[in-house]
Order: structure tokens, then C-alpha cells, then sequence
């Protein structure tokens, strides 16, 4: 049977862990909130209702900053862990892991630090929590996260948006419904009043999720009580109303302990002609049992639909993480491999683009159709180039020497478009290198090697313009040419040169292979992708441990 303490113990160390990475709620998150769905009792109540008093007098201990204006500036994770009996009493921060403190006005001087860290000296406040846990005999086990207290004024020093801030800020917390709601309201004060009741009336208007608290009960008007309040006559909840006496501001200068407060608790509502039926269910001690009773019930039921976020988010987190790509490997010969894999890839991408292209099918003939054949052909462009070869004189067929030059006039004027051709499937190619290389999605990762492959192929496609203008053009010589004896002398020594050319290239590109950069610099990747994969991969293990630590708990049918 799982006890109250692995429960909330195990909530405790989740929370913990969703804070140091980033997680404490919101809906900017990537991915769904591990900490929306844990279970957690915050307590609300506006300025001077007495809140900080209850949270020490339910730890047992002076130790959260005081003051006037607004005190409490970031959310306060409190998680209370019972420890046997005789121990030592002593506080943990999550920011100062290992760091035991015994002195607490060395906690709570700690606490005003770490405020200050995060929102500076001004009184802005921070959704970042501050997570404090404390160990000793004299708590139960409880987690409460104590808020900043509701305001409706803004004091020096502050935006006016500080009032609407807080509001929401509070509201985050207590409109998710796995939040417990401890509503502090001081009883010398109407309850219709109370800013607690009023946001815990619109978020939980069954009363199904609020705790309600009254505080300074001790300080009411002579012949009046809250009776109607503490049994539910003026306000119903369906959760219990627990009365509080907390120290008097004489009893904190004069340093009255904590225990022997909770002592003269317990003597007023025993001896209090008011409330001496209802002691039993009265006091700090009384409350923070309660919690936790309740706040363990409620872990135990919600287990359930927490380990179905954590497999969710586990199913989402590896598949991002597969998108996103593994680290590299430092072997050089595993990182040779990974851009050998990453060129592959881009060659796949470039070839099934190629085989959409239509340069020569529609550009070409478009060209060829607009050239002027139909001038160079006429009736007098014929007699005159006729007549400048071969002269006047008379023939029984057509001039052989005439015919050659109009064919090779007309030829000609191919030179042109078969330029015109190579450059438009140049500037094809090049786009294509270009929507292949921001196609390929294991590309984005290194930035360095996108550079090196788009530079390297345009280097190529550059030399292959240059090679296949003349093809191009030889192509058009050959159709007005024929072959002759000096030709074939000619063809060997030019086969030479071109395959010294080839060996020559081959040399070049292999010094510059040498002499480049270093395969880890090809594999710089984006500091931003490295980031967020490394934030992915602490979320990962995270989600792997929590479900590891829920299944080893066995819990109660």
C-alpha cells in the first residue's frame, strides 16, 4: 500500500525536477505541463490576512520574510517532510542542493535573496517559483505553494498593473483542477469581502476544491463571532472551514516560539466559550493534517491520468527528438559517415527535382520558332547570297557553293538560343540546389555543412556551364561543318588534353580536401537546435524517471 509519504514525496521530487528544467506551468510550453497536472494546494489570501502567519504556524517555525507593501514576490514551492522523532530540524533549497540550513532567519534571508535574483530590488514579482523544502518531526508530510498576497492598490515603486498582475498570476495557479485552494480570510472582516473567497467563488464555484481559513479570530469585536462562517451558514463550501489564532505581532517581536504558540492555540479554542464545541477540528495543527490527508487522496486519484501525460509526452518527446537528429559522434570516422549520410540525402532530394525539369521541351523550342528564318530565307536574301557566291554566271542546277552558305547562315543563328539554353538550365540547377538543400530536413541541423554542399555544387555547375557552352556551341559547328583530314589529326591531342584536364581537377579538389576545413567544423551545428535538443533530452529523462519512480510504488485499490 502506498503511504502518504512516497506519494507526495514523489510529487515533491517531480515538481523539483519540472522547475530546474523550465516547467512550472503556463501554456507556452512545447509540450503539455507535467506540473499542471500534479496535484498542489496554494494558498491564496490578500495583503495582511494573516497568510505568512499560518504557513509558520503549520511548519512550526519563524522563517518567511516580512514586511509591508508586498512581501511575497514569487510563488514559494513549500514541501514539509516529516522526519523521525528527535532529528535534527533543517531547510533545503532547490537552487542550493546539498546546502543544509538549521539557522532560519538564515532561510529567510535566503528567500529575500533569491527574490531579489530574479526581480532585482524593485517590487516587480515572477512567476519562477522558489522551491524550499524543510525536515523535521514537527510537520506533516504537505506541499503547499505559497502566492503572492492579492492587492487592490499599487504602491511607490510599482507599475499600475501590479494589482491585475498578481491576479493573474494567482489565478494561473488555482484555476487548474488538480489545484487545492486554501482560501485565507481574516475573520474581523466581512467575508463578503474577502478577495480569497471572491477568486476561489469564480474558478471553483461548486466550493468542490476550496479549503476556507479564518485567521485572527482572536481579534474580533467583543460579543461577535464567526461561527456562521466556520459552520457554513454564511459561506458553504463543501470542504470544511478551519479557524486559526495566529501569534500577535507583540508575541513576533518578542521571538514567542512557534511551539509554545501552537500551544496557546490549542488553550483558545479549548477555553473559548464561542468555539470550545468545534476545537477538535481548530488550529494550525488541525489544517495542516487535514491537507494532508486530502492533498493524498487527491495524488492517489490523479495518478491515473498523470502517468498517461508522462507516456504521452515520453512518445512526443522522442519523436521530436528523432526529427531533430541524435548528437554527433566525435570519432572522425563516424562524423565522415554522418556527412557522407547528409549528402546522400541532398543527392536524393536534388534527383527527384530534376525530374521535373523541362528546359529543353518548352524553353528551347520557344527560342528556335522566334528566330528570323523567314527573312534569311527570302526570295531576295537567296539571290543575294546566290550571286555573291558563285557570281552571274549561268548553272543547269542549283549553286552547290550558294546552298552552303545559306545553310550555314541559317545554322548560325542556333548559336544563340544554345547559349540562351545553357544558361536557363544553370540557373535551374542552381535553384534546384537551393530548395533541395532548405528541403532536407536532416540538412538544418548544421548550418556550416548547408554552406559547404550549396558552395561546393555551385562551384561544380559554374565549371559545368562553362563545359557545356561549348559543347553547346560545337554541337551547332558540327551541323555546318563536315569532317575532314585535319580533323581526325587533331581529335587525339585533344582527348589528351581533356584527360589531363580530368587529372588535373582531380589533384585540385583533392588538396582542397586536404587543406579544408575539419569534418567537426562541417558539423557546427545550430547552437539554438543544440539547445533545444539538449532541453528535449533533460524533459526525456525527467518523464522516463517519474514514470520509473510511479511504477515502483505500489498503490492502494
Amino acid at each position: 500500500m502506498a503511504t502518504m509519504e512516497s506519494l507526495i514525496g514523489l510529487v515533491n521530487r517531480i515538481q523539483r525536477a519540472c522547475t530546474a528544467l523550465g516547467d512550472y506551468g503556463g501554456d507556452e510550453q512545447a509540450f503539455s505541463s507535467l506540473w499542471d497536472a500534479l496535484p498542489s494546494v496554494a494558498v491564496v489570501g490578500g495583503q495582511s490576512s494573516g497568510k505568512s502567519s499560518v504557513l509558520e504556524s503549520i511548519v512550526g517555525r519563524d522563517f518567511l520574510p516580512r514586511g509591508s507593501g508586498i512581501v511575497t514576490r514569487r510563488p514559494l514551492v513549500l514541501q514539509l517532510q516529516q522526519t523521525e522523532e528527535g532529528e535534527q530540524e533543517y531547510a533545503e533549497f532547490g537552487h542550493l542542493p546539498q546546502r543544509r540550513l538549521t539557522d532560519f532567519s538564515l532561510v529567510r534571508k535566503e528567500i529575500q535573496d533569491e527574490t531579489d535574483r530574479v526581480t532585482g530590488r524593485t517590487k516587480q514579482i515572477s512567476p519562477v517559483p522558489i522551491h524550499l523544502s524543510i525536515y523535521s518531526p514537527n510537520v506533516v508530510n504537505l506541499t503547499l505553494i505559497d502566492l503572492p498576497g492579492l492587492t487592490k492598490v499599487a504602491v511607490e515603486g510599482q507599475p499600475e498593473s501590479i494589482v491585475q498582475d498578481i491576479e493573474n498570476m494567482v489565478r494561473s495557479y488555482v484555476e487548474k483542477p488538480n489545484c487545492i485552494i486554501l482560501a485565507i480570510s481574516p475573520a474581523n472582516q466581512d467575508i463578503a469581502t474577502s478577495d480569497a473567497i471572491k477568486l476561489a467563488r469564480e474558478v471553483d464555484p461548486s466550493g468542490e476544491r476550496t479549503f476556507g481559513v479564518l485567521t485572527k479570530l482572536d481579534l474580533m469585536d467583543k460579543g461577535t463571532n464567526a461561527l456562521d462562517v466556520l459552520e457554513g451558514r454564511s459561506y458553504r463550501l463543501q470542504r470544511p472551514w478551519v479557524g486559526i489564532v495566529n501569534r500577535s505581532q507583540a508575541d513576533i517581536n518578542k521571538n514567542v516560539d512557534m511551539i509554545a504558540a501552537r500551544q496557546k492555540e490549542r488553550e483558545y479554542f479549548a477555553t473559548s466559550p464561542d468555539y470550545s464545541h468545534l476545537a477538535s477540528k481548530m488550529g494550525s495543527e488541525y489544517l495542516a493534517k487535514l491537507l494532508s490527508r486530502h492533498l493524498e487522496s487527491v495524488i492517489r486519484a490523479r495518478i491515473p491520468s498523470i502517468t498517461s501525460l508522462i507516456n504521452k509526452s515520453i512518445d512526443e518527446l522522442e519523436s521530436e527528438l528523432d526529427h531533430l537528429g541524435r548528437p554527433v559522434a566525435v570519432d572522425a570516422g563516424a562524423q565522415l559517415y554522418t556527412i557522407l549520410e547528409l549528402c546522400r540525402a541532398f543527392d536524393r532530394i536534388f534527383k527527384e527535382h530534376l525530374d521535373g525539369g523541362r528546359v529543353f521541351d518548352n524553353q528551347l523550342p520557344a527560342a528556335l520558332r522566334k528566330l528570323p528564318f523567314d527573312r534569311h530565307l527570302s526570295l531576295q536574301n537567296v539571290r543575294k547570297i546566290v550571286s555573291e557566291a558563285d557570281g552571274y554566271q549561268p548553272h543547269l542546277i542549283a549553286p552547290e557553293q550558294g546552298y552552303r552558305r545559306l545553310i550555314e547562315g541559317s545554322l548560325s543563328y542556333f548559336r544563340g538560343p544554345a547559349e540562351a539554353s545553357v544558361d536557363a538550365v544553370h540557373f535551374v540547377l542552381k535553384e534546384l540546389v537551393r530548395k533541395s538543400i532548405a528541403e532536407c530536413q536532416e540538412l538544418k541541423r548544421f548550418p556550416t555543412l548547408q554552406s559547404a554542399i550549396a558552395g561546393a555544387a555551385n562551384e561544380a555547375l559554374e565549371k559545368f556551364r562553362e563545359e557545356s557552352k561549348k559543347t553547346a556551341l560545337r554541337l551547332v559547328d558540327m551541323e555546318a561543318a563536315y569532317l575532314t583530314v585535319e580533323f581526325f589529326r587533331r581529335l587525339p591531342q585533344e582527348v589528351e588534353k581533356a584527360g589531363n584536364l580530368g587529372v588535373t581537377l582531380g589533384k585540385t579538389q583533392q588538396q582542397e580536401t586536404q587543406g579544408g576545413k575539419q569534418l567537426a567544423d562541417l558539423l557546427d551545428e545550430d547552437p539554438a537546435l543544440m539547445e533545444t535538443r539538449q532541453q528535449y533530452a533533460k524533459r526525456l529523462e525527467l518523464y522516463k524517471k517519474a514514470r520509473d519512480e510511479i511504477d515502483s510504488v505500489s498503490w492502494a485499490r
